[in-house]
């Protein structure tokens, strides 16, 4: 995994674990001109700190919407997993996050992917009693089947 240029042609800069977690920082702080400036100057959006969190997690686990719409803008992955093997749709359904969950799973985000503890999102959300979380869940999958957008 050398430091090859992206798609644009230019060089990214070389990404520091400070980088990454200065990302994931503006991420689960909700600070949106953090992240921007730190993806101008080729930070990638999908960078993983040493628990394989990526900012998609951060958001999604602390409910900042507008830091999730961008980062679904800009193409990160959806369905990034950390090492307990959570993607951000679990942490949102774990902290209840009702929006976020709509938005990821509208977005894409894969509702049956099982973490380390051979749980699914929804699993985590019946775990702590969230059952409006396990309503949107199948309000947002029954949306996404309605439009016709394919599911993994």
């Amino acid at each position: 995994m050398g430091m090859e240029a992206n798609s644009a042609g230019q060089t990214p800069t070389e990404t520091t674990p400070e980088h990454v977690d200065a990302l994931l920082e503006a991420a689960r702080y909700d600070d949106l001109d953090d992240l921007v400036s730190l993806a101008s100057v080729g930070v990638p959006l999908d960078s993983r700190d040493s628990l394989g969190r990526t900012a998609l997690h951060m958001a999604a686990a602390n409910g900042h919407l507008n830091i999730i719409e961008y980062l679904i803008g800009r193409g990160v992955d959806l369905n990034a997993f950390n090492e307990e093997k959570n993607t951000p749709l679990h942490w949102a359904c774990l902290n209840g996050h009702l929006e976020v969950v709509k938005k990821l799973i509208l977005a894409g985000a894969n509702v049956s992917v099982l973490n380390s503890y051979e749980k699914t999102p929804m699993d985590e959300a019946a775990s702590r009693g969230k059952m409006d979380i396990i309503d949107a869940i199948n309000e947002a999958v029954a949306q996404v089947e309605l439009t016709g957008i394919r599911v993994s």
